[in-house]
């Protein structure tokens, strides 16, 4: 989703500071605020969507100036920030801190919050009082649910209530041990249920679903047969976007990095370099120096 360059001199048009294909010259220079119909613009135009997720202010704000459309405050901050060895113990409170302070950092991304393992299966009533909850005290644009047809009740309920509804289906890791494990899903017979869950996501309001883990022909097949955007996590090059884990793309996990991740950087090793050499001159005493100290 990111702007396309104009040829001013082809054109004849006076340059602006931005463009953006879905609204023209950014207000007063700046940047547009990506809003749910941009993504919708975006499957229609074949212009492909990026997100990643993110759980401070200093990354949000890294990613939102280098043009990424969305930022998704994911349950994986259990794993990523909050040193648990599962996303099933992260509460509403865990990730309300997290929001706010991702939505407070963005001028153009698109904020979407995770609801937890335990936030919206009771029902209808039950989503809309964690989406409500997520809305109000955190400045996100959107909640995110993962299910197919088992929360189309919910997605239903949010939406009517006014508050877009990212939804989440194929490997849903909430469902980790229902599933059996970190298993591929949509293979085989499994992708009628695939395309069920996600008719059924449409039909409930949401305005883009995530597939997570799923082939990519199925994938491919899911994005024909809707009329919303779908986002890969895992499940190929044929969806409308991609989404990724922050810290597994820029080489900051550690141990198993999944197999449809591409790492961009070794953050993980810059940090660790950079620990060393300041500890050495520490120990050497070469720290601080007169340059680094008052008169």
């Amino acid at each position: 989703m990111s702007e396309q360059p104009v040829d001013d001199a082809a054109s004849g048009a006076q340059p602006v500071a931005e463009t953006n294909p879905y609204g023209g010259a950014a207000a007063s220079g700046g940047p547009k605020r990506v809003r749910t119909r941009h993504f919708q613009n975006a499957k229609r135009e074949g212009i492909k969507i990026t997100g990643l997720t993110s759980y401070d202010m200093l990354t949000a704000r890294i990613f939102d100036e280098a043009g990424i459309d969305f930022l998704l405050v994911g349950d994986s901050a259990g794993n990523n920030v909050l040193g648990y060895d599962t996303t099933l113990r992260v509460t509403i409170d865990d990730l309300i801190p997290l929001t706010r302070a991702v939505a407070g950092a963005v001028r153009r991304a698109f904020v979407v919050a995770d609801m937890p393992f335990g936030s919206y299966e009771n029902g209808p009533e039950d989503a809309l009082h964690t989406a409500v909850r997520f809305m109000k005290e955190t400045g996100a644009h959107a909640v995110k649910l993962e299910g197919g047809e088992r929360s189309h009740k919910q997605i239903r309920r949010i939406v009517q209530a006014g508050i877009p509804v990212m939804a989440h289906i194929g490997y849903t890791p909430q469902s980790e041990h229902g599933l059996g494990g970190h298993v591929i899903q949509g293979r085989g017979e499994g992708v009628q249920q695939l395309l069920a869950d996600a008719k059924s996501v449409q039909d409930a309001g949401a305005f883009a679903v995530v597939l997570e883990m799923v082939p990519a022909d199925a994938a491919r097949q899911v994005t024909e047969l809707l009329e919303i955007p779908t986002i890969s996590v895992g499940a190929g090059p044929h969806t409308d976007g991609q989404l990724l884990v922050w810290t597994d793309w820029a080489g900051l996990t550690v141990g198993r990095v999944p197999k449809f991740v591409k790492q961009y950087a070794d953050l993980s090793g810059t940090l660790a370099q950079a620990a060393r050499e300041w500890r050495a001159d520490v120990e050497a005493g070469s720290y601080p120096n007169a340059e680094h100290s008052y008169e």
